[in-house]
């Protein structure tokens, strides 16, 4: 799978908590906390500064962290506020990259939101024995909106804070992925996530007209509740069977042939297995073009020989 992201291959072990009851820790931790949606090369760095903390102390990295954004609990509904950079699945595999060992996942429900931070520290960092906790600049604890800076006052260990990461364009975040995901430049999405941005789909039947004007589709169906992007043709790696195949992928209505419906389906390069009902993975390299409607069939031919050109000759730098 593609990443530029390799710490330690640790083992990890993932404990769904409902209540500081749930916590085992068999010794002194360096705790993480925040929501990190994406773990983006910002979030890696943090991670990376606790992983360089723990081996110090020879100690274990733990992090509390929430199954779903804080927003749903704090803000009025909204169905975006349910969608993620990473599935779920991704999202646990970087963390086991970064080195995370213990992973406490919990749900952002009305007691938490109502906790005080230092009824949070007294509560759950307590029984996670934290003997220092990392955090990001922009981090903040408890109904009484305390800073990462304010945690140094109320925790009795030691308190770390990471700077932000920038780039030429400012401050590497979250928000600026997913604004990038929609907008549908998936090549700095990648860029922010330290590698491609993964999609998950299942294999379904669709109307078979790409096999009839030699390119044939694998429709797909999103099992996960996260951001695509914006309509379009895309590069992209489909990763099959623990295989990685290049091909382009189309995200949007079927124009040229008036269709109504929005289709995400993947042509795969040098592949011709039927694959009906197979999970696969998409990996966004970048975008190609808008969706176009086209006067002929001929002229949407030509166009894909050129966006598989496009495609073909694409690499990451």
């Amino acid at each position: 799978m593609p990443s530029s992201f390799w710490y330690n291959m640790t083992m990890i072990v993932t404990i769904p908590i409902k209540t500081e009851k749930d916590i085992a820790t068999p010794g002194p931790t360096v705790l993480v906390l925040g929501y990190f949606d994406g773990i983006h090369l910002g979030h890696q760095k943090l991670f990376s500064i606790a992983g360089e903390i723990a081996a110090k102390k020879k100690l274990s990295v733990a992090l509390i962290t929430f199954h779903e954004s804080p927003k749903l609990t704090l803000n009025a509904y909204s169905p975006e506020n349910l969608l993620h950079i990473l599935n779920v699945e991704e999202r646990e595999r970087k963390l086991k990259r970064a080195g995370v060992e213990n992973l406490y996942l919990m749900d952002f429900s009305s007691r938490i939101a109502n906790m005080t931070a230092q009824e949070f520290v007294d509560t759950f960092v307590k029984e996670v024995k934290a003997d220092t906790i990392v955090v990001g600049f922009d981090y903040s604890l408890g109904s009484d909106r305390k800073s990462a800076e304010d945690l140094k006052e109320i925790f009795d260990g030691e308190v770390v804070v990471v700077p932000a990461v920038e780039d030429e364009k400012g401050k590497i975040s979250s928000t600026r992925i997913r604004q990038a995901i929609l907008e549908g430049d998936v090549k700095e999405a990648g860029q922010l996530l330290g590698s491609p941005l993964p999609t998950k789909g299942i294999v379904v039947h669709g109307n078979a007209r790409g096999r009839t004007i030699g390119y044939p589709t694998a429709n797909l169906v999103l099992l996960d509740r996260t951001y695509m992007p914006a309509d379009g043709v895309y590069a992209v790696d489909i990763e099959i069977k623990r295989k990685l195949y290049r091909g382009m992928a189309s995200v949007g209505k079927n124009v040229t042939f008036d269709g109504e419906e929005e289709r995400f389906e993947v042509n795969i390069f040098d592949f011709n297995e039927d694959i009906y009902g197979e999970t696969v993975t998409v990996y966004w390299l970048d975008r190609i073009r808008d969706m176009v409607k086209f006067d002929s069939v001929e002229e949407l031919v030509k166009q894909l020989e050129e966006d598989e050109k496009v495609a073909r000759k694409w690499n990451l730098k």
